[in-house]
């Protein structure tokens, strides 16, 4: 049976999806080609860098995963649950990832490692503002999960079993909003550079003043 999602869901799932993806093909098309929304890589790359002894790289890149880390705890520290909810301060992060990136802008233009590192705790900042909803799991920033939901899903039609339509339709909507993420960071970063960080930024920045505003707005009509 199909469940339906409230619409904030959908819109959140593909914007946040959509910022993950531009955030992170800029991070790979810039100095270091290095992956920020995600730290799967990162932790093979590490892998083969302490094995070469590389010692630059192995600093660089145990930054991107304690950078990504701070990010989610942070995030954590703030809106304290890992469920999906109106009424948490998701304003408040999403205005943080909004300064951050910001801020990795100048970075990545001096071809700091600092940059990446600033875009990577954006990052973690928000794949931890919410992690399930209604038992569905919700990672805005990496597709391995995504993708998997949906193969179990293929698996259960081809055995006939009921299908979880929920879990589906947010994998769905998250790889799409990814690679629809990556296709606009691409074409920005050709044409701008690291300003393509300006659309992830004002996107965030712009969504967290709006929910914090209907946030206030309905505690107003509450009361």
């Amino acid at each position: 049976m199909s469940i339906r999602l409230p619409t904030w869901v959908w819109i959140g799932a593909i914007a946040l999806s959509c910022v993950a993806g531009m955030v992170n093909v800029v991070g790979f098309l810039g100095f270091e080609h290095q992956a920020v929304s995600h730290m799967t890589g990162t932790t093979s790359q590490l892998g083969m860098a302490l094995a070469q002894r590389d010692w630059r790289v192995v600093g660089h890149l145990w930054g991107l995963l304690i950078a990504f880390c701070a990010g989610a705890t942070l995030s954590g520290v703030i809106i304290q649950d890992s469920g999906l909810q109106l009424g948490r301060r998701y304003g408040v992060v999403l205005a943080l990832e909004s300064l951050l990136l910001l801020v990795a802008i100048p970075l990545f233009k001096q071809q700091q490692i600092w940059g990446a590192l600033a875009a990577a705790m954006a990052c973690g900042l928000q794949n931890a503002m919410a992690t399930t909803f209604s038992g569905a799991v919700v990672r805005t920033t990496h597709l391995s999960g995504m993708f998997t939901d949906l193969g179990i899903g293929l698996g259960h039609l081809l055995r006939g079993l009921p299908l979880p339509v929920r879990r589906l339709t947010l994998s769905g909507l998250i790889v799409s909003g990814f690679l629809a993420g990556g296709v606009i960071g691409a074409g920005l970063f050709l044409r701008f550079g690291y300003d393509a960080l300006l659309a992830p930024a004002l996107l965030t920045g712009g969504t967290g003043l709006g929910y914090v505003l209907y946030r206030q707005w309905a505690l107003l009509r509450a009361h």
